[in-house]
């Protein structure tokens, strides 16, 4: 690990960074720069200008999308700052280029409040076909999402709740084919109650799990409708609607309790070790699933989980089995929304993502130790990019149709050409 911190860092200080603008039409002389800028560029500002739509024809904004954040919780590092976690945004554009095709620009904002935060992404707006907002600190992050996909035409994604939510379900969808258990009547229990398990939470209701035989906790405890803290917090965060409708057993008590007799524990909670014992992963039903989601370190280690009983572990880093990594999704989905224009990302859009990236591993071969796909596996960003415009249209949300042979040829050559740069 010591080398790898020397390597990174000597790596983005001589290249100074990892991401760049870079033309895509031929210029070889005076007469291109006079058609794409001086004259000849006031024909597609007045073609704009007389009917708006037109935008997504002459413009790159229908394949750039903004990633916007204040660095208020950046990946295990907490509160660190807008420059600080710059490189952080940088290197999700990278993923959003290579694996996407699609053109993310960082957009690091000085902004406390949230008022100022949404008002500022509003503003440039016009520019983007779509909006990744991006590692902000909660309860801020669940209030921002929600004012902003209401607020504008484009789909707007938080990739902590959504993303991390999306893959977490595909997830869960092979690990319970594997333990021949069905979502529906799994007990699962949701460890830590921040954006990730709040989003996980609603797309597994989505998808067909059942309200009340999921069991969430969170700092103060397991979430019942006694839980009054959480009833002032109602206005800005979800978590109280969630103590009305889950846990209908009225569980009380902290995670122990929760994972009594769970067939699925997801922890998004704090940095390991120990946050979850091994003893109460042994009190968990019979091929018990872990994914234990805290970064850097999981809130308990995968061999010790395996050896309380757990059958199947994951967690959010590569070096480990069955990594659950949100750029299994985001690059497709947005590649599959920006294809059709939707308007916005809704909940069965990400089921449907979720379900073509189960499929992926399926395909793929489904064991223990790999119920979701890597990275570097064929064809996932593409089959994940068909199956999200396919349900936008769905969903009554694109602007524009596709079929699923157009969108996978769209899918294939974007990614193939922003691979080739990098090569």
């Amino acid at each position: 690990m010591s080398d790898l911190k020397e390597l990174s860092l000597a790596l983005h200080a001589r290249y100074r960074g990892k991401i760049q603008c870079a033309p895509k039409v031929p210029v070889t002389g005076l007469p291109d720069y006079q058609v794409w800028y001086t004259p000849g560029v006031a024909e597609p500002c007045l073609a704009i200008a007389a009917d708006p739509e037109r935008v997504w024809e002459l413009t790159n904004r229908g394949n750039t999308v903004a990633i916007v954040s204040d660095g208020t919780r950046v990946l295990g590092l907490g509160d660190i700052g807008p420059q600080a976690g710059l490189p952080v945004m940088e290197g999700k554009a990278l993923i959003f280029k290579l694996l996407g095709g699609v053109d993310a620009v960082p957009l690091m904002l000085a902004a406390n409040d949230a008022e100022a935060f949404a008002a500022t992404v509003q503003a440039v707006a016009p520019t983007f076909g779509g909006i990744n907002l991006e590692d902000i600190a909660q309860p801020k992050c669940f209030g921002l999402l929600a004012r902003l996909r209401a607020a504008l035409d484009i789909p707007v994604w938080h990739d902590d709740q959504q993303g991390t939510a999306t893959v977490v379900l595909a997830a869960v969808l092979n690990a319970l084919t594997l333990a021949g258990k069905a979502l529906p009547n799994a007990r699962i229990a949701l460890i830590g109650m921040g954006a990730a398990n709040v989003a996980a939470y609603r797309l597994l209701k989505a998808a067909g799990a059942a309200p009340g035989v999921l069991v969430a906790c969170d700092a103060g405890g397991i979430l019942h409708r006694g839980r009054h803290d959480l009833e002032a917090q109602a206005e800005i965060a979800p978590q109280w609607q969630i103590c009305q409708e889950s846990n209908a057993e009225g569980r009380t008590g902290g995670i122990a309790e929760a994972l009594a007799g769970a067939d699925v524990a997801l922890a998004f909670s704090r940095p390991g070790p120990n946050v979850i014992q091994p003893e109460w992963i042994s009190g968990m039903a019979h091929k018990a699933i872990v994914i234990a989601g805290a970064n850097p370190v999981p809130e308990i280690a995968p061999e010790a989980a395996r050896a309380a009983g757990a059958w199947i572990v994951g967690t959010g880093r590569s070096d480990f089995p069955n990594q659950v990594n949100n750029a299994l999704a985001f690059p497709g989905i947005f590649r599959g929304v920006l294809d059709v224009q939707a308007r916005t990302i809704t909940d069965a859009m990400a089921v449907a993502a979720a379900e073509a990236l189960a499929r992926c591993a399926h395909d793929l071969g489904l064991r223990e130790d790999h119920i979701l796909p890597a990275l570097d596996e064929a064809d996932v960003a593409v089959r994940v990019a068909v199956a999200t415009g396919l349900a936008a249209q769905r969903e009554g949300v694109a602007r524009h149709g596709a079929t699923a042979e157009e969108l996978e040829v769209r899918a294939r050559a974007a990614i193939a050409a922003a691979q080739r740069l990098a090569l």
